[in-house]
């Protein structure tokens, strides 16, 4: 039975998805599919091999059902007019109940089975009084999902400061781990509003060439080292990686950038 990999969800997620023996699905195929918590929209990415698989870490299970007629294009759309009001009114009942919790976002299921909202919130929320509320007014279930401020993002945020769609909300699954010393490494400024993204944290693209950055630090002298070159003895004072050149104090304490090739030997 052929699989394929399926993005779905206002959270974008990922799964594997089995398609009927004699089907098949071209990438960007929108699709109606079954998932743990009902009838979902997707979108097929790629057919879903043991080496994609692989890559892939905890993926959703599901079935693609069929391809999305005009008639659920139109049923999707309804929908999505309707979870403004929908918002709206999940917003005034958590005002009503005093919860300390931000409503973020609300998502309501394609096949209606569930209407799921996204929440802020610094400490545990007892919601048990507000589900039962709400399950009252929508006549579905109520899923209440708390999420953090990157995930936040993920669903509202549009376009970063490189003028291009947020990488969260377009090919990345998984936030990577980001730290100040990746900023540091690739001498970024580290003035935290030009390097922290929409959600207010540390930017996801700093990760993507630190790999790249640590591997031509490698081929480098450590900073603090003493080098032979063509000119004498020299000590290294700083580096700058992409260009393969360092900072060096001479013996008659002269500071020149010279190229890593000058360097006959490391003491």
């Amino acid at each position: 039975m052929p699989k394929y990999v399926v993005r779905h969800g206002s959270m974008r997620a990922l799964g594997v998805f089995s398609a009927g023996r004699s089907d098949s699905y071209a990438r960007g195929t929108q699709v109606v599919t079954r998932t743990d918590r009902g009838l979902e929209a997707g979108e097929v990415l790629c057919e879903a091999t043991e080496e994609v698989i692989a890559k892939l870490r905890n993926p959703d299970r599901g079935q693609i059902m069929r391809v999305m007629s005009a008639g659920d294009i139109n049923e999707r759309l309804h929908m999505r007019e309707h979870e403004a009001e929908q918002f709206e009114t999940c917003r005034k009942a958590i005002a009503e109940s005093g919860l300390e919790m931000e409503l973020v976002d609300v998502e309501h299921v394609f096949g209606g089975e569930r209407l799921i909202i996204y929440y802020l919130a610094e400490e545990r929320v007892d919601f048990r009084e507000l589900v039962k509320s709400l399950a009252s007014e929508f006549q579905t279930r109520i899923e209440m999902r708390q999420i953090g401020v990157r995930d936040e993002a993920k669903l509202l945020a549009d376009y970063g400061d490189c003028g291009k769609p947020v990488c969260c909300n377009t090919h990345l699954t998984q936030m990577p781990p980001v730290s100040m010393k990746m900023a540091k490494l690739q001498k970024a400024t580290l003035d935290p509003t030009k390097i922290s993204g929409r959600c207010g944290r540390l930017k996801c693209c700093l990760r993507y060439e630190y790999d790249t950055y640590l591997d031509m630090q490698k081929e480098l002298p450590p900073v603090g080292a003493d080098v032979i070159t063509n000119n004498g003895r020299c000590k290294v004072l700083n580096q700058s990686i992409l260009a393969g050149q360092l900072l060096v104090q001479t013996e008659d304490n002269r500071r020149v950038l010279i190229d890593a090739g000058d360097v006959l030997s490391v003491l």
